[in-house]
């Protein structure tokens, strides 16, 4: 069974596409590579796609324009684009449209490795927290994540604010597992820097002492990684 992820490579330039292909396909990507915009969009079409890597100068058809189409048929799929100019505009548009990073050209070919396994790693967290299900019952409390309800036994429900609930949400999600820094942070504050990293463990503070009337429910600290909610 193959398990590779499928990249879309849209690239005009014959000679560096193949390079870029061949230099994916030998770090266990599926490329599928295409000349220009509208050869890539039949593609896209065709099969089912992990990420697409497009230029943005083509003939016929631009990334830009490209990105709209895919866009429209899969609104999820994550871009980078490969651009030959940094102009602030180019970039602020190519962001406005959907795309989840630029580089310019000539680029380090690991730098581009390093962001494709970032993007496919963000994505496959996000789709985890996906999901419909809003009820969770863990050693004593009930926990509805719709009404932002938590209960002990038969106590009367405290209700959590918006992010202490999209955090308990994500911790309940990867119980008795690591849950990633990164994805509460990217998930529920948008950003990943220091401030937001100080306010994250504010409310992982606030959360701990809502739970501290189990003994049987912790919230571990993993260091440099993330936290660990562990439940009987």
């Amino acid at each position: 069974m193959n398990d590779k992820k499928r990249i879309l490579l849209v690239e005009d330039d014959p000679n560096f596409g193949i390079i870029l292909r061949d230099f994916l396909n030998m770090n266990d990507y599926d490329v599928v590579l295409a000349k220009n915009g509208m050869e890539g969009f039949e593609k896209f079409k065709k099969y089912d796609f992990h990420i697409c890597i497009l230029d943005v100068m083509m003939p016929y058809k631009d990334g830009f324009t490209l990105v709209g189409e895919i866009k429209e048929i899969n609104q999820d799929i994550p871009i980078i684009f490969l651009t030959a100019k940094s102009l602030k505009e180019d970039v602020l548009k190519g962001y406005k449209i959907g795309a989840d990073d630029y580089l310019k050209k000539p680029f380090d070919s690991d730098v581009l490795l390093y962001k494709i396994k970032a993007i496919l790693k963000r994505n496959k967290l996000s789709s985890i927290l996906d999901t419909d299900e809003h009820e969770f019952k863990f050693s004593s409390f009930e926990f509805n994540s719709k009404l932002r309800h938590l209960k002990f036994k038969d106590n009367k429900h405290t209700k959590l604010s918006p992010k202490e609930n999209m955090l308990l949400k994500m911790l309940l999600l990867h119980k008795n597992d690591l849950m990633p820094r990164e994805l509460a942070l990217t998930r529920i504050w948008r950003d990943d820097n220091y401030f937001t990293s100080r306010s994250m463990d504010v409310y992982i503070a606030k959360l701990r002492k809502q739970l501290e009337i189990d003994p049987n429910v912790k919230i571990n600290n993993i260091h440099g990684e993330g936290f660990r909610l562990v439940s009987d």
